[in-house]
């Protein structure tokens, strides 16, 4: 009975006129967002956090995670007929989305994107529903202890997950936890790396560390790449599906349904690794594995289905926990923080119309990208003809008028600058900004708490190991941190 009054205390803050109406925008904007390559839901999050500030905080909130969901529809559409992934999470969908558009079936592969996003987004958002507040209740037993543990097992699993070099991952991961402690320290009171700049005793802001790192950053990287866009250009007709197709497609979009909502929980884990393990278990268990990679329907469905569950999954640990799966709940908690909402335990008793506004908000918005994406996807092909030369200049403009209009001051462009430039050097030479930005915005939470720990005991560090929930989490940190150099060290040892 509890989740039911919740969820109707829900609809009647979400099918307010406002919220309707940023729902609208929020699912609209992350569709464009998936469609154009290159900016992502990160980016289009960063630029539009500063919009956020004179809303209220359910009505941010919803229309931020319409951008996040939203986002999942759109990049299927560029993976599919341009054979270029509108953001990360859509890479594997253009694997048989766009031979099937080669084959005059691109139709289909729309439609059954569309049709799983859909059920994966709505029963992901009933497991959100579900999942959420039982957390919650068990997360009240935590303390300082265990929330240093929890934490430090989610940098590992962070770093553990992170593409690329594992060194790479531990140094963007540490360099977040040093931008998060500058500034005057809350307990001393003491200036720390502030260099003198009355800007930096408030502390490293997060909306122009953002704006650096996901809008200057991706410009810059963007302008150097000449894509050259091969639209499908025939009539794209017969979107919906063939029973053939919903035969084929029905165990990839429940399989992948529940193994996106729970990797999407995982710190770090996300809608890309989703989509990935969606593909690669519909290929080991498929009885026609030749077929993938030459439109498999079951290879758009699948990863589809997935990156749309784990967009849900991913709300569970920041509502409940406080801590963000990935770089987008990173952008979220910092929206949800600007406005005086601190997620954790007593989020649903504290704030519930936030957290039942947003889950039937994505109830409403699901419908309404279904509804809405299938008849504009003319538009959407469209839009994929505006150069980047017309873009980009836009996009620039954007990030400075939002770093500029925080706080009105000039140093915060400077400083949004000065990341922007960093972050292009970053994705240059391999570094993930996403362990950079989850590490920044919980660097606070893990001071204080690990502070509060060492006060407790006196200053003995076994603390975090004297208390069961603590333990399992450093040890379970502590195996995942050390697996790439046992990795590393066991076939020399073998060969030797």
């Amino acid at each position: 009975m509890e989740i039911f009054s919740g969820l109707l205390k829900g609809f009647s803050v979400a099918l307010t006129p406002v919220n309707l109406a940023s729902c609208l925008i929020g699912v609209l904007v992350g569709t464009m967002v998936g469609v154009l390559p290159g900016l992502g839901p990160a980016a289009a999050i960063a630029l539009l956090l500063p919009v956020t500030f004179g809303l209220d905080t359910s009505t941010a909130l919803i229309l931020l995670a319409g951008i996040y969901y939203g986002a999942m529809y759109g990049g299927s559409t560029t993976s599919i007929l341009v054979n270029i992934p509108g953001e990360a999470a859509s890479v594997v969908t253009c694997l048989d989305g766009y031979q099937m558009a080669k084959q005059g079936r691109a139709g289909p592969a729309l439609g059954i994107a569309a049709f799983g996003s859909w059920i994966a987004g709505t029963i992901g958002t009933a497991g959100l529903m579900i999942l959420a507040p039982w957390l919650g209740r068990a997360a009240l037993r935590f303390g300082p202890p265990e929330f240093v543990a929890v934490l430090f097992c989610a940098f590992a699993i962070l770093i553990y997950l992170a593409g690329g070099s594992f060194l790479k991952a531990t140094l963007s991961c540490a360099l977040g936890l040093f931008l998060g402690v500058i500034g005057i320290d809350s307990i001393s009171g003491v200036p720390r790396f502030t260099f003198g700049s009355l800007t930096l005793m408030d502390g490293v802001g997060l909306v122009p560390l953002v704006m650096g790192l996901f809008g200057i950053a991706e410009v810059l990287e963007n302008i150097e790449l000449s894509l050259r866009r091969e639209i499908y250009s025939a009539k794209i007709s017969y979107l919906l599906p063939r029973l053939s197709d919903w035969k084929r497609s029905a165990g990839p979009i429940a399989r992948g349904t529940v193994l996106g909502f729970f990797l999407g929980i995982l710190p770090g884990g996300g809608a890309v690794i989703s989509s990935f393990a969606s593909y690669a278990l519909e290929k080991r268990i498929s009885k026609h594995p030749e077929e993938f990679g030459k439109g498999a329907i079951e290879g758009v469905a699948g990863p589809e289905t997935a990156n749309n569950a784990a967009t849900s999954g991913a709300f569970v640990p920041l509502m409940t926990l406080g801590i963000p799966a990935n770089a987008v709940m990173a952008l979220m908690l910092g929206a949800l923080l600007i406005h005086g909402v601190q997620p954790g335990p007593l989020m649903l008793q504290k704030h519930p119309e936030v957290f039942w506004g947003v889950v039937a908000s994505m109830y409403i918005g699901n419908v309404m990208l279904l509804v809405l994406n299938l008849p504009l996807i003319g538009v959407w092909v469209q839009l994929l003809k505006v150069p980047y030369r017309v873009l980009f200049p836009l996009i620039l403009l954007f990030c400075l008028v939002g770093a500029y209009s925080v706080n009105n001051n000039l140093d915060d462009v400077l400083i949004m600058l000065v990341f922007g430039v960093g972050g292009y050097l970053m994705r240059k030479f391999e570094y993930e900004p996403a362990p950079m930005v989850f590490a920044f915005v919980l660097s606070g939470l893990f001071e204080t708490s690990f502070r509060q720990s060492l006060l407790m005991s006196g200053g003995n560090f076994l603390i975090f190991f004297a208390r069961p929930i603590s333990v399992v989490f450093v040890v379970a940190g502590l195996c995942l941190l050390l697996l790439p150099s046992v990795g590393r060290r066991l076939p020399g040892e073998v060969r030797g």
